[in-house]
C-alpha cells in the first residue's frame, strides 16, 4: 500500500472540506458524516497508474469491508499524479473500470475533483467550476446506499449542482478569493 502520511496535503483538503464543501453548503450531505468521524482522507503517493490502481482497490476495500456506521466516504487524494485535468478526467474511466471488475458496481460510485476542473464548455476562470475544484486531484469513493438515502429527502437533486454554480457566480469577489487563495478570485 503505498498511502503515506501527508500532513499538508491532508490539512488542505481537511480546511477545502470544511469551509468549502461544508461551509459554503455544496454538498447538503456532507456535514453529519464529517461531524461523526466517518469522511477518511486518504493521500496517495501514486506518480503512476499502477500505483493509482493499487491505492484505490485498497481505498475500495476499505470502504466495502468497513460498516457506515464507522466509514461512510473516502477522499483518495493524488498530490503527485494528474496535475492536467483533462489527463484527469481520463483516468476515472480507468477506476469505474476498477470498479466494475471488483464487483462493486452498484455498492460504491465515484466523485471527482480536480485543481484545474471545468466544465464542458465554460471558460476556465469561471467560478461555476469551483464547485468541483479541490486543493489536489481527488478520487472520492461513496456508497451507492448512503446516496440514495441521502437523496430520498431531496424533492429536486439534480437542482443542487445548478444552486452551487449560480451561488459561487453571485458570490462577492473578496469572499471568492478568501475560499480559494491559492486561485485569486477566479472571475
Amino acid at each position: 500500500m503505498a498511502f503515506y502520511q501527508a500532513e499538508k496535503e491532508a490539512g488542505m483538503v481537511a480546511r477545502w472540506l470544511d469551509e468549502v464543501v461544508i461551509g459554503e453548503n455544496l454538498c447538503p450531505f456532507a456535514s453529519l458524516p464529517r461531524r461523526q468521524g466517518r469522511v477518511d482522507i486518504c493521500v496517495s503517493d501514486a506518480t503512476d497508474d499502477d500505483t493509482l490502481v493499487t491505492d484505490f482497490m485498497t481505498a475500495l476495500g476499505r470502504i466495502l469491508d468497513t460498516p457506515a456506521e464507522q466509514l461512510e466516504t473516502i477522499l483518495l487524494v493524488v498530490p503527485n499524479l494528474y496535475p492536467d485535468f483533462f489527463d484527469y478526467n481520463d483516468s476515472l474511466a480507468m477506476l469505474e473500470t476498477a470498479i466494475r471488475l471488483s464487483g462493486a458496481e452498484g455498492e460504491v460510485q465515484l466523485a471527482s475533483f480536480h485543481p484545474g476542473y471545468c466544465f464542458d464548455g465554460e471558460p476556465e476562470d469561471d467560478p461555476a467550476n469551483y464547485t468541483n475544484r479541490s486543493p489536489f486531484p481527488i478520487y472520492h469513493l461513496l456508497r451507492e446506499l448512503s446516496v440514495e438515502q441521502a437523496l430520498r429527502g431531496v424533492d429536486d437533486p439534480d437542482a443542487i449542482p445548478l444552486r452551487n454554480i449560480a451561488y459561487l457566480r453571485a458570490m462577492p469577489p473578496a469572499k471568492f478569493a478568501a475560499l480559494f487563495p491559492e486561485r485569486g478570485t477566479g472571475k
